[in-house]
């Protein structure tokens, strides 16, 4: 049994599809970043953490690539040219997409105050917007980013689309919006989007 700590409207949404998309059971603990639940496992006080057998994991890419590995799904198995590929494109997205999201949001809110630079999320969103138009070039034929077969980095993708819609980050490519429609609807997210509320 797993236990996920981290709110569900976090990155800790990532964990939660992942364990919901390969049938695993799991205790969600619904913890806010910093808090004395997320602190004694996590000294930056960031979320998600995944704990099994009473060690810690965090950093949500860590631990999805984990579960993958670990049940043998969700990706290539390490060592083949997919993986490779399938890697490429997950360091990708977290440079091109999460990253962009992550410092609007802490321009946004994370930061103190006086610390705070809100005319940077002028250029994240163009950042954001032209890492689309090489992304969709990237894209495989398939339903999935990869072709036929769904991978950490649908995960990682779906999850920023998320984020980028209640953030007001356009998606200006219609392949991209429809892929996202797609995923979207899958069965195991909406559940883990239902825990939000």
């Amino acid at each position: 049994m797993y236990t996920v700590i981290g709110k569900a409207n976090s990155r800790a949404t990532r964990v939660l599809w992942v364990l919901e998309e390969l049938g695993l059971g799991y205790k969600h603990i619904p913890a806010a970043p910093q808090s004395e639940g997320v602190v004694s496992f996590n000294p930056a006080g960031k979320v998600p953490v995944l704990i099994e057998d009473g060690t810690p994991i965090t950093d949500s890419t860590a631990i999805i690539q984990y579960l993958a590995d670990k049940h043998g799904d969700l990706t290539f198995p390490a060592g083949t040219l997919d993986r490779a590929r399938q890697d490429s494109l997950t360091q990708f997205l977290l440079d091109e997409f999460d990253a962009a999201l992550w410092m609007a949001a802490r321009h946004s809110f994370v930061l103190p105050e006086e610390l705070r630079q809100s005319a940077i999320k002028q250029s994240l969103i163009w950042e954001f917007t032209n890492s689309q138009k090489t992304l969709v070039q990237r894209m495989g034929d398939g339903p999935f980013l990869m072709g036929d077969r769904m991978t950490v980095p649908d995960v990682i993708l779906t999850h920023c689309g998320q984020w980028a819609r209640i953030a007001k980050f356009p998606v200006q490519e219609d392949r991209l919006t429809a892929y996202l429609d797609r995923m979207f609807a899958r069965p195991a997210l909406r559940r883990v989007m239902e825990m939000m509320g």
